[in-house]
């Protein structure tokens, strides 16, 4: 790495951490003041309004990053050459014969690298923030209760309900299952006070483990009962890790699914999207298909974008800056335009597949994006 290549990415990294702090606080700002009055009475309770600020926005600044750092790369990538064009030092260093592929091949890279964090930040940070994203200003400790989405396991025929659901404990809070299985001296319906979300065991599968069971109310004299696959309805007559009062549900229906805010959902891994697509406990719409495709499909289709925008940066009639911005700005409206489209075609399953949908703007936009990064090459 030469000098020139640290001096470029120092401009560059620059400017996108300038960018991004804008942008942050912008929507800190704005969100704070309506929630000042929620941040001060919580910060008397605890240990200051600046920690417990902090400990709010903190995992909103993480998803903020991977919402808006590819569009940030493009824009860092439009300041850094408009602002070597202006100060002279791009003509200087073409007239000593660089290339303008060698100049920004620094940046291409970084933006890579950007990129490719950015699919970290999805796959490992946001799925362990998913319980900070969903609370609300008042619930910064996240110990709040949300509505529970009741949710059908297709393989026992139990329906899930429940009268709340704390996200953060996995506690479902006055549960009702409604029964519509054979399952002979347990009724119709199941209540307790709660019920608590148990991973697998080598004892037992995933599940939720009723706590003070009001019905039926022979909860302790009734045998466990199942399929000869598996296991539903676990009590402690026979199951000697129970204890009375309690009994055990096996489902693969997780508290996540039962959340009635979906927008857990899109900050799922793509394991844990996979997975739910496989589940055969639960209906999965076409529309959770295109997302799980479009998840594989992103880092390559972000990549796509900045290389879109090298025309831009790379052109014989040195247009100014924001004229460039503007273009820019264009072909991120296209490529919204064009990725939303196919979301909406096969969501709703018409004309083309969820995995087509997925792939469309890629296989639009990639080949372009490839002939104009070798056409930097030779300008």
């Amino acid at each position: 790495m030469t000098k020139i290549d640290r001096y470029i990415l120092l401009l560059f990294f620059r400017t996108v951490f300038v960018c991004f702090c804008s942008i942050a606080g912008i929507f800190v700002v704005f969100h704070a003041f309506t929630k000042m009055d929620d941040f001060v009475e919580l910060g008397r309770e605890q240990d200051g309004m600046l920690a417990v600020m902090l400990r709010f926005y903190g995992p909103y600044m993480v998803l903020l990053f991977d919402m808006t750092g590819t569009i940030i790369t493009l824009l860092a990538l439009l300041f850094v050459v408009g602002w070597l064009r202006k100060s002279g030092e791009l003509t200087a260093m073409l007239a000593a014969g660089i290339s303008h592929g060698r100049i920004f091949k620094p940046m291409i890279i970084a933006s890579l690298i950007i990129i490719s964090s950015q699919l970290a930040i999805r796959e490992l940070a946001l799925p362990r923030l998913r319980d900070a994203l969903d609370m609300k200003a008042k619930n910064v400790k996240g110990i709040a209760e949300v509505a529970v989405l009741p949710e059908y396991d297709k393989t026992s025929g139990i329906l899930f309900e429940g009268q709340a659901m704390v996200p953060k404990t996995q506690t479902i809070i006055q549960p009702s299952f409604r029964l519509y299985g054979d399952y002979q001296g347990y009724g119709d319906l199941m209540m307790a006070e709660e019920a608590v979300w148990i991973e697998t065991t080598p004892e037992h599968p995933s599940g939720y483990l009723l706590d003070r069971v009001k019905r039926p109310q022979n909860i302790d004299q009734l045998p466990s009962i199942g399929t000869q696959q598996r296991a539903i309805l676990l009590t402690s007559r026979d199951q000697n890790w129970l204890s009375p009062g309690q009994c055990f549900v096996a489902t693969t229906i997780s508290p996540q699914l039962l959340s009635k805010d979906q927008s857990s959902t899109k900050l799922s891994s793509v394991i844990e999207l996979a997975a739910r697509v496989r589940n055969p406990a639960v209906r999965t719409s076409t529309s959770l298909h295109v997302m799980l495709h479009e998840r594989v499909v992103r880092l390559p289709l972000d990549f796509a974008l900045i290389l879109l925008g090298l025309p831009l940066v790379v052109n014989r009639r040195q247009r100014n800056m924001f004229v460039m911005i503007a273009f820019a700005i264009l072909t991120v409206l296209f490529f919204f335009v064009l990725k939303t489209f196919a979301s909406v075609m096969g969501g709703n399953g018409y004309l083309i597949s969820p995995a087509i949908a997925a792939w469309v703007p890629l296989l639009v936009i990639g080949p372009v994006a490839y002939v104009r990064l070798r056409d930097v090459q030779t300008v």
